[in-house]
């Protein structure tokens, strides 16, 4: 029978190698990922947020515990803080990229980045190079360029946080209309508590170094959800509960 979680993490820790007994970053992490869930990671830095999306995205290895994934073979996608698009390519070429590498023929990825460049609203834009791009128009390629080979997890490494404050607004709506189009199981960071309540279906609060879980949050706000949900009072409850638990 198929397993209702998309990857369970168990006593994960990570401790980084120094000349004073090694540098704790995560301690005995444990949680679960529905299929199709929306997860957030909220945390002050240092609490080992990034460390964890490398773990799951398998560039680190953990010192203790496991990430098991529910999906023999599973395909993972990643977004960073920069959207690091190669500067000589134009955005379809850019979103194509990983199929290119797994040897697709030129038509077929053509063809599917043509798809992803409609789902993140950049049609008309398909032979720009990025510096003729805005940074919210940069990390929509990169959202896309990590979507088109179908991965089974999206995570993303604080995608927004170099954006000004009304661009990071308008692209939580433009990343909650991609979730709710493709369904992706998704692991988002962020030290953001709105961004968090805007787009999660859960949110998961790790304490300062080393990380551990202090809260894990329910987010029962309806979707899709619109911009008006934040001025609600169930948000500012929500809200309120998490920036205590961080204090």
């Amino acid at each position: 029978m198929p397993s209702k979680f998309a990857l369970t993490v168990k006593n994960l820790s990570v401790v980084y190698p120094d000349n004073n007994g090694g540098l704790r970053a995560l301690d005995d992490i444990s949680f679960n990922v529905r299929h199709r869930e929306f997860l957030c990671f909220l945390g002050p830095s240092g609490s080992g947020k990034t460390t964890l999306l490398r773990v799951l995205a398998g560039l680190l290895n953990p010192s203790n515990g496991q990430a098991h994934f529910h999906h023999q073979h599973p395909k993972i996608g990643m977004v960073f803080q920069q959207a690091n698009l190669m500067a000589w390519r134009t955005v379809i070429e850019n979103i194509k990229l990983p199929l290119e590498l797994e040897g697709m023929d030129a038509a077929r990825s053509r063809a599917k980045a043509s798809e992803m460049i409609e789902l993140v609203g950049l049609n008309g834009f398909e032979d720009a190079l990025p510096r003729e791009l805005s940074g919210g128009m940069a990390q929509r390629v990169a959202i896309a360029r990590a979507l088109i080979h179908d991965p089974d997890l999206l995570l993303l490494d604080e995608p927004f946080a170099s954006l000004d404050a009304l661009t990071r607004e308008r692209m939580w709506n433009e990343l909650s209309q991609i979730w709710q189009t493709t369904k992706k199981t998704v692991i988002m960071v962020t030290h953001s508590i709105n961004e968090s309540l805007f787009l999660a279906d859960r949110v998961i609060v790790l304490t300062s170094r080393p990380g551990k879980i202090k809260i894990d949050v329910g987010v029962d706000l309806p979707r899709p959800r619109k911009e008006d949900i934040r001025y609600t009072p169930h948000f500012g409850k929500l809200a309120r509960t998490l920036r205590e638990t961080i204090k």
